[in-house]
């Protein structure tokens, strides 16, 4: 499919279907990654691994750096902050030791490549941390945290 939107002797991948193709691809495409989560969600829960088909699929769809993104699960650096008024936010620690905040629901972070190379760019779509946030989930290891109604106030009034 991607290739039929590409000019004659170029192959495309999944962003080039979202970005030339306007909303109906972007619904699929949402729905294919929704479908791979809930793979990965339910092998793992089964299993206890991560099996290399799974890993593949979501490799060639999301051509976003999975490899990094797996780090940051591994390391344990992703933690979903809760407030008593129920505002919820995701804060994930990068490579470099920074924390990024993140916004599940409309794969928004606060990190630069997100600016670059997913907003600009349009190279991928998603970046690292919310990859990193989305695989944490369905993988059930989100760490949680109680904060308080300013400090979530504060990290959301910053956010840059």
């Amino acid at each position: 499919m991607a290739d039929e939107m590409k000019p004659e002797g170029k192959a495309g991948n999944a962003n080039d279907v979202i970005h030339s193709n306007g909303d109906a691809s972007s619904e699929l495409y949402e729905m294919v990654i929704d479908q791979l989560f809930a793979e990965l969600k339910t092998v793992y829960a089964e299993t206890g691994k991560v099996t290399d088909e799974v890993l593949s699929a979501l490799n060639n769809v999301l051509q976003t750096p999975l490899l990094p993104a797996l780090d940051l699960v591994d390391s344990k650096n992703v933690t979903l902050l809760v407030c008593p008024a129920g505002r919820k936010l995701y804060q994930v620690v990068g490579s470099s030791s920074t924390p990024y905040t993140c916004f599940e629901s409309n794969n928004y972070c606060s990190c630069p490549a997100y600016k670059f190379s997913v907003l600009k760019k349009e190279e991928h779509s998603m970046c690292k941390h919310v990859l990193a946030v989305k695989l944490s989930n369905a993988l059930g290891v989100t760490k949680e945290l109680q904060v308080s109604n300013e400090e979530i106030t504060d990290l959301l009034l910053h956010l840059e």
